[in-house]
């Protein structure tokens, strides 16, 4: 009775080594660095773009905005603002922060609900956001252009 509990024992001892030596990558995992994705073409004068940071596997900042050729940031544009919050309920540094938020918190694997007023923003969101987590799980710090 005692050598079966015995050899139970460094059995179960056994089993545990085992699965702790497995790997503990996963495809899905998310590599440390800088990762970037932007639109491949302006529109309406700017082209969106966005930056993660992966931190022990996991996204810790996004920033996500749009600039226009002369590198100018869109939610810095106070009269594009006014003009966009009186036409559309909403303006760019609300959704810019509404969507990366959703981003950071589903740490790319969440679906990314559309913010009324900036329906288009979050079609081009989705689309840079899977693009850039893709980059993270590769490692691969390039800037990745995606057709939005």
């Amino acid at each position: 009775m005692i050598q079966k509990l015995r050899l139970s024992l460094i059995l179960l001892l056994i089993l545990t080594l085992l699965s702790a030596c497995g790997s503990s990558t996963t495809d899905t995992a998310l590599q440390d660095g800088y990762y970037t994705a932007k639109a491949a073409e302006f529109s309406h004068g700017w082209k969106e773009y966005i930056t993660i940071m992966v931190k022990g596997g996991k996204i810790v900042s996004v920033e996500y905005n749009a600039e226009n050729l002369s590198g100018f940031i869109k939610s810095w544009d106070s009269n594009y603002m006014q003009n966009m919050l009186h036409a559309n309920g909403t303006y760019p540094n609300e959704y810019t922060r509404y969507y990366a938020g959703q981003l950071l918190d589903g740490q790319g694997e969440g679906t990314i609900d559309a913010l009324t007023g900036a329906s288009s923003s979050c079609s081009s969101f989705q689309k840079l956001s899977a693009a850039v987590v893709e980059q993270a799980r590769q490692g691969d710090s390039s800037i990745v252009i995606v057709d939005t």
